[in-house]
């Protein structure tokens, strides 16, 4: 993958791209960045164009400028889509990611071929007490990396991965997060039940691993069934199902693009 760095903002992508193919836009989890996708680049490589994003405050999309805001990660995807001349694409998010991919959707629906929400929620049908309940367990953690992002990152692979392989994966990637990226996640909650809910024009998977939390599978559960979409309970897979259970994820995430 190809580093790119978005003109005039604090944006860095990656590009893996081939003439005349669908693209596929990855977007990580909190705390993380795009390496997360390291076993899809690989699958997906050649079989369609490839780009991933490092969300504001992580990777290298940290040389932030007064008035950037995570509100603006929609807006600067597409200046990515108008840079590279890319009319449409399908959209992979896993966790804090699946809440970008929908923001983009509901701002630019027309290039949205499809969605994949994995270990996320509907942003425009979110339950407000499910969100407080959520909110709490993240502030326990956020508190920990008040205090050292080693500690913070060695409690956070439990709650984000399942096997010892992808733990130890994410728990590596996750050191690079610095502290003050936290006040970059301060305006998510502006990007929840903004929009209307409305019929999809595009195809809709949603889905997280057996092992997440109760909560997110019951979460997942209603999703697809108020959608009438597909869903997928990825077994031997927690929070990061795509790092956990890589082979499987991949094989799920072709048969739903094709």
């Amino acid at each position: 993958m190809k580093e790119f760095h978005l003109e005039n903002t604090p944006i860095a992508y990656y590009i893996d791209d081939l003439e005349n193919k669908d693209w596929i836009v990855f977007i990580h989890a909190a705390f993380v960045d795009h390496r997360m996708f390291e076993k899809q680049f690989e699958y997906f490589k050649g079989k369609y164009n490839l780009l991933a994003v490092d969300i504001l405050g992580h990777g290298n999309s940290t040389k932030v400028r007064k008035g950037d805001s995570i509100e603006k990660m929609s807006y600067w995807i597409n200046q990515i889509f108008e840079t590279h001349n890319i009319k449409s694409a399908h959209f992979v998010g896993v966790s804090l990611g699946a809440v970008f991919v929908q923001d983009f959707a509901n701002k630019y629906e027309d290039k949205v071929l499809s969605l994949v929400c994995f270990g996320g929620y509907d942003i425009n049908d979110f339950d407000i007490e499910k969100q407080k309940s959520n909110s709490k367990e993240q502030m326990k953690m956020m508190l920990k990396a008040m205090f050292s992002i080693k500690w913070f990152a060695k409690a956070n692979k439990k709650i984000s991965a399942y096997t010892m392989e992808a733990q130890e994966e994410f728990y590596k990637i996750n050191l690079n997060f610095k502290r003050k990226s936290f006040k970059y996640l301060a305006k998510l909650q502006s990007l929840i039940n903004k929009y209307p809910k409305k019929k999809r024009q595009y195809k809709l998977l949603v889905g997280c691993g057996q092992h997440d939390i109760p909560m997110e599978i019951e979460i997942v559960n209603e999703w697809a069934e108020k959608e009438h979409c597909e869903k997928i309970i990825l077994q031997e897979a927690g929070h990061c199902a795509n790092m956990d259970n890589p082979e499987e994820f991949n094989k799920c995430l072709e048969s739903f693009l094709k």
